[in-house]
């Protein structure tokens, strides 16, 4: 039987912005809030055939939802994954029918880069990202290598460059 959305919202404990995410911030997540059924994962993290198979290693922790939202919801999950850990914002209807999804922060490695980002998402639901590369994987920056962009999250629950 299909798991209805508002499992997979209670999940998602609501918290006021502003909120930082950072390298180990998910540790607290995971201690905190229970972790996501199989079914919760298939319906609502890979609603359609198109999203590609998760493998044995990998593992979601709900995080938490925004609150005061009106005209849609919004949460955010980390996953991890073997090299790549990630926070994704999902923004749904109340139905539970995905608007919009972005990865917002995370550490992946790729051809012998460690890239790590964080993110801050506003009261005013504006999320701005840092991000930076290692060449060793350890805590050396290259601060040569930081950028950072914005995004926001529109009335409607789309997720638009900001």
């Amino acid at each position: 039987m299909k798991p209805a959305f508002h499992e997979f919202l209670a999940k998602f404990p609501p918290i006021a912005m502003p909120v930082t995410l950072g390298e180990d911030t998910h540790h607290v997540f995971g201690v905190e809030n229970q972790p996501l059924s199989d079914a919760l994962i298939s319906n609502f993290i890979h609603p359609t055939e198109e999203t590609v198979a998760d493998d044995e290693f990998t593992e979601y922790v709900p995080c938490f939802s925004i609150d005061n939202t009106e005209q849609f919801i919004a949460v955010v999950w980390w996953k991890a994954e073997l090299m790549n850990y990630e926070y994704v914002l999902a923004t749904f209807t109340d139905k539970g029918e995905l608007i919009s999804r972005e990865v917002i922060a995370g550490t992946r490695v790729e051809n012998g880069l460690v890239t790590r980002s964080v993110a801050i998402i506003n009261e005013e639901w504006e999320i701005t990202i840092g991000e930076g590369t290692s060449p060793d994987g350890n805590n050396v920056f290259d601060p040569t290598t930081a950028q950072s962009r914005n995004l926001e999250i529109l009335v409607n629950g789309q997720i638009v460059q900001g």
